[in-house]
């Protein structure tokens, strides 16, 4: 149980179930030859999940001081488990997830794209000893290496499968993908931010240089309510542009995703204590993961609708 509080296991399950849903909710239902077989796209998700884990293995073990401060009742590192068990948590999980990459490379014939976990590791890696202390640089990190967790579906499943024939619509299914990537960036973003403020104390003990430190609390709090509305317009944007005849969509998006964050922008003007911005990242979370989910969404009402 305590490796599986050091691993965010319901983070890692969610990240799961946005690229399972990709692959199996909507991808297989557009006639198209995937490049990877189902058992290898699992192999996929693996190496995702466990890159991952290793990050939040890695981020702990340099976090001990801040989580003394921040979340004592769940720290983990130093008290459930050793330093020298996390750490050798850490190298199992990157040897595993970069190992099924190199796998996964050559199985498509692009040994190059192996450098890209290697990449994503070292780059968990260097978030956790120096860029997460810099300026919005660990949060526009973070938020990017979610995002890459979308568009590597393309990478290795539609792009290597990509010929003349079905260029056009391969092209399609990419470019929704990486409309879903900029969607997961702009949320995720926002959350880093959230957390930033609710671990402010900590972070100041230990010298970190987070927004809410450079700027306080109120002022963080408030340029997160300012950005909370660009997400939003690019939703109802995106809503009137290209989903408005399929009415289940449409619903679902305004019920599940555009009616939870406004209330984020609302309740995030006025929030002050630690367990209003805790309440309004998980809050966040479930904005993303429905967000993703409207995937399958579209494609069951585009079937039930013709």
């Amino acid at each position: 149980m305590h490796y599986l509080k050091l691993i965010r296991y319901q983070n890692l399950l969610m990240l799961a179930l946005m690229q399972l849903v990709f692959r199996f909710g909507y991808f297989q239902f557009e006639n198209v030859t995937l490049a990877l077989q189902d058992w290898q796209y699992l192999l996929l998700v693996l190496s995702s999940v466990c890159i991952a884990a290793g990050g939040y293995v890695i981020n702990d073990i340099f976090d001990q001081g801040t989580d003394a401060i921040n979340k004592p009742s769940r720290m983990t590192v130093g008290k459930s488990i050793s330093e020298s068990q996390a750490y050798n948590l850490y190298v199992g999980l990157k040897i595993v997830g970069v190992g099924i990459g190199f796998y996964l490379s050559n199985v498509i014939s692009k040994p190059g794209f192996a450098s890209i976990f290697v990449l994503i590791a070292a780059t968990l890696y260097l978030y956790a000893t120096s860029l997460k202390q810099m300026l919005l640089t660990g949060n526009v990190i973070v938020a990017l290496l979610l995002s890459f967790s979308v568009v590597i579906i393309g990478v290795f499943d539609l792009y290597p499968a990509t010929v003349p024939d079905n260029k056009q619509q391969m092209g399609i299914l990419f470019s929704i993908l990486l409309d879903y990537a900029v969607f997961a960036f702009m949320i995720n973003f926002i959350r880093e931010i959230v957390k930033d403020i609710e671990d402010n104390d900590g972070d100041f003990n230990q010298g970190m240089y987070t927004l809410p430190i450079a700027i306080g609390k109120s002022r963080a709090a408030k340029t997160v309510f300012a950005l909370s509305f660009i997400p939003l317009a690019a939703i109802l944007y995106y809503i009137n542009s290209y989903l408005l005849n399929l009415f289940f969509v449409t619903i679902y998006l305004l019920i599940f995703v555009v009616g939870p964050l406004l209330f984020f922008i609302v309740k995030i003007y006025t929030a002050n204590a630690t367990k209003d911005f805790k309440n309004l990242s998980v809050i966040l979370k479930w904005i993303l993961f429905f967000g993703i989910l409207s995937s399958a969404i579209i494609r069951i009402n585009i079937k039930y609708n013709a």
